[in-house]
């Protein structure tokens, strides 16, 4: 058994409690350990963080990938936006991507001599999160003249006509002779795109107006809209300024690389099966556990909050294979919570409960600025300290967050208080720890037991089904 991974740092922002606040980090109490992704799967990749060449290895690996892109279209008197995503910034503490950023720009500069470059950062419904992101890692001072800015949602849209009708983008996303498609491959909502698409999502998510990206939430539920984003990014007007993708490559236990490409949809097929391979691994581990507590412990809203590059949306679905496209809808998206009734299952038999591992969740770091109400009001949750319930009355996204929770002053006492009401010792931290997981002794010692088993059933019978599902050949 290994000590605990330092998790993420609490940070400062509006979206969460003031970092002092956030007094006991729930690896620092006794009887915790970790375990190392590749300590439960070998076969996954090397990676470059995290690992001693740290933020410069990714630089270098941006300017490679680069290296292998035509450019010859983007002339000096041009202009381009790069844009990026809000989720890019959560990863490993958000400077890879920030670097990964900052390559992109450098790049074209250098090689194209255009000097008009400009970032454009989405967000969801945290509408400022991405102005924070950009101050903290220096990408205003990087991009230069109020060049760096965040986009919203709720900003000004441009009609977009695709083969579906008219959708609608966010101005500021397409007001450049050229745009640069700047993400990263980790699964992230995979209960949402179920691994379908997953590259261009954010053409109907991120650079979206939210008429246009509440189709794919609410109107039409998962898999149904991903066709959304696929149909604004093959519309003539963004095939007209698509310039090229490039990604920050994801693995369960860091940063693998940097991929980038013209051909967005190579891109996808590429990412899809390491998708499907790297974190189909740990999301069918940990579908496994039979029972435990779940501890939030990361700077993010209560859906995001990470476990060896798993989101705790993701494990309370992970009863289910959320990979399997046979399976009808998950158990949670915005559009099955809809189909909960008041006893707290849900309504229709296509719709599986909430993963019944999860027997207590302690809120003890986690951020507002996404609807979590309902997993509070499914799950008995414990939040630890007064100052950060009051910070959820204030959400209007989570005015009934608290009212379905227990508050307790401290993280010792509130997970004390989980052992002795759920009877269990198996405890599973969301902390964002660098490579690995931070648990309890005897939850890893469950998970070292199952993962060879976990491991065979992926690569023999796992991945070659969800790989056909998405047209994607067996064979690498």
């Amino acid at each position: 058994m290994r000590p605990p991974i330092p998790p993420i740092p609490p940070r400062k922002s509006q979206y969460g409690i003031d970092p002092s606040l956030v007094r006991r980090r729930v690896a620092e109490l006794p009887g915790i350990t970790s375990l190392l992704a590749k300590d439960l799967f070998p076969e996954l990749p090397d990676v470059l963080m995290p690992g001693p060449g740290g933020v410069p290895a990714v630089r270098r690996a941006a300017e490679a990938a680069l290296a292998g892109v035509d450019m010859a279209r983007i002339q000096p008197g041009h202009t381009v936006n790069v844009l990026a995503s809000h989720h890019g910034f959560t990863l490993l503490g958000g400077e890879p991507y920030a670097e990964m950023l900052k390559a992109i720009k450098d790049v074209i500069q250098a090689r194209t001599g255009c000097k008009n470059i400009r970032l454009r950062a989405g967000v969801g419904l945290r509408f400022r999160e991405t102005e924070e992101y950009i101050r903290r890692h220096g990408l205003d001072r990087h991009f230069g003249d109020g060049k760096a800015i965040g986009i919203a949602p709720i900003d000004q849209a441009i009609p977009i006509e695709t083969e579906i009708g008219t959708l609608y983008g966010i101005k500021k996303a397409y007001d450049a002779d050229w745009i640069v498609h700047a993400h990263n491959s980790d699964v992230r909502e995979v209960h949402f795109h179920r691994q379908v698409d997953r590259a261009v999502k954010p053409f109907g998510m991120s650079y979206a107006r939210i008429e246009t990206r509440s189709t794919y939430h609410q109107n039409l539920g998962p898999r149904a809209a991903n066709f959304i984003a696929r149909a604004i990014f093959d519309s003539p007007f963004v095939q007209g300024k698509f310039a090229f993708a490039c990604f920050l490559a994801m693995s369960p236990n860091g940063i693998v690389g940097v991929d980038a490409d013209r051909d967005l949809y190579a891109l996808n097929d590429r990412i899809t099966r390491s998708g499907c391979s790297l974190y189909g691994r740990m999301m069918t581990l940990f579908g496994e556990i039979d029972e435990c507590i779940v501890a939030l412990d990361f700077p993010c809203p209560v859906v995001y909050v990470f476990s060896a590059g798993v989101i705790y949306a993701n494990f309370a679905g992970a009863n289910t294979d959320l990979y399997d496209l046979e399976l009808p809808l998950p158990a949670y998206t915005w559009y099955t919570e809809a189909f909960y009734g008041k006893a707290g299952r849900p309504l229709l038999p296509e719709i599986p409960s909430l993963n019944p591992a999860i027997k207590m969740c302690v809120h003890n770091y986690a951020w507002t600025g996404y609807p979590s109400a309902f997993f509070s009001e499914h799950i008995p949750t414990v939040i630890v300290g007064r100052e950060q319930a009051e910070l959820f009355d204030r959400d209007a996204q989570n005015s009934t967050y608290t009212r379905h929770a227990r508050i307790l002053d401290t993280t010792e006492e509130a997970m004390a208080y989980a052992c002795r009401v759920t009877g269990t010792a198996k405890i599973l931290i969301f902390d964002g720890a660098f490579g690995g997981i931070n648990l309890s002794e005897p939850l890893a010692e469950l998970l070292v037991k199952r993962a060879p088993e976990v491991s065979r059933r992926v690569d023999e019978e796992l991945l070659p089904k969800w790989l056909r599902q998405r047209g994607i050949p067996v064979a690498a």
